[in-house]
């Protein structure tokens, strides 16, 4: 037992002295301690080990684990939700925000799942621990899968497959649109009803919406409005400039936004060999990413011009 590590403990009380001695008094065997292989720190099992060194055994039984260190901090969570002594709502909270910050990809359902708290509090959790870091477009659940944020444009390829064809099996459209089982069988139910197949909290603007709480007419969705962007009147002109400002050159982030720029730069003739070189069965997954990198692009833009008041 010399070799082990101190735990990793989502409690930020430390070890509960009534629940050791509480152990103390019974005399059933102790379960084993779960240890992170790599590290030899105690992942769940402080109370047992403080208990078995107070006992003066030689030994403790253990489990071991291979993973990764936030791994093992959400195992850590996970097994003191599960069992023992209940972690409190701060432990939760704070063990949560520390997920969050680490594995920003874990969906707010699957962190909810690991620290007891409901998906909405994650969210809430996720807002006011990473306010001003760009979240991503997509995340994994708890069954491993990875999904969008916004299933707008799932569903809107899954409503275009069951009209394709209504007997295709939602099982097949959800695994073809990118969405849950469940949200095709929505999907499916909206379309039979005559609504939009996207609630209207997930519209956001988009062709087809309408106003919370109503039934709104489907109508097959187009793109979404990107607003009134006038074209620079000399795009390359105005790259060369800007790669030449010393204020930008000379800055890690303004080099990024060099590049960043840079890269977006399209003429026609490339636009055409593209869109001709995309494999059909992959249009739906390449058009909806270049809407996604344009509405980003978009209020970047607006937030850009709003700071000197000009608003677009």
């Amino acid at each position: 037992m010399s070799t082990l590590v101190e735990a990793d403990s989502p409690r930020l009380g430390g070890e509960s002295r009534e629940h050791i001695e509480l152990l103390l008094t019974s005399d059933a065997a102790l379960p084993p301690i779960l240890v992170h292989r790599q590290t030899m720190r105690v992942i769940d099992g402080m109370h047992r080990l403080r208990v078995a060194v107070l006992r003066g055994e030689p030994a403790i039984p253990a489990r071991f684990f291979d993973g990764g260190d936030t791994d093992a901090f959400i195992l850590a969570v996970s097994a003191n939700v599960a069992h023992g002594l209940p972690l409190s709502l701060a432990d939760r909270t704070a063990a949560a925000e520390r997920i969050v910050t680490h594995s920003p990809h874990l969906s707010d359902r699957s962190i909810a799942s690991f620290a007891g708290l409901s998906p909405k509090t994650v969210a809430a959790v996720r807002r006011r621990t990473n306010p001003d870091r760009p979240q991503l477009n997509a995340r994994v659940g708890r069954d491993g899968r990875v999904r969008p944020v916004d299933s707008g444009d799932g569903r809107r390829r899954a409503a275009r497959l069951i009209e394709e064809d209504p007997d295709t099996p939602l099982r097949d459209v959800a695994k073809a649109a990118g969405i849950s089982l469940g949200t095709a069988h929505d999907v499916r139910e909206r379309l039979r009803s005559g609504r939009d197949p996207v609630p209207a909290h997930g519209r956001q603007g988009c062709t087809g919406g309408g106003r919370a709480g109503h039934a709104t007419p489907y109508r097959p969705a187009g793109p979404c409005p990107l607003g009134d962007l006038t074209p620079h009147p000399d795009r390359d002109a105005t790259l060369r400039k800007l790669r030449q400002d010393p204020s930008l050159r000379f800055s890690g982030t303004g080099r990024l936004l060099l590049r960043l720029l840079g890269a977006q730069t399209l003429d026609k003739e490339n636009v055409t060999k593209l869109i001709d070189n995309v494999p059909p069965h992959r249009v739906d997954a390449v058009a909806a990413l270049a809407l996604e990198f344009a509405r980003a692009w978009h209020e970047f833009a607006v937030r850009l011009r709003s700071r000197i008041g000009d608003p677009l």
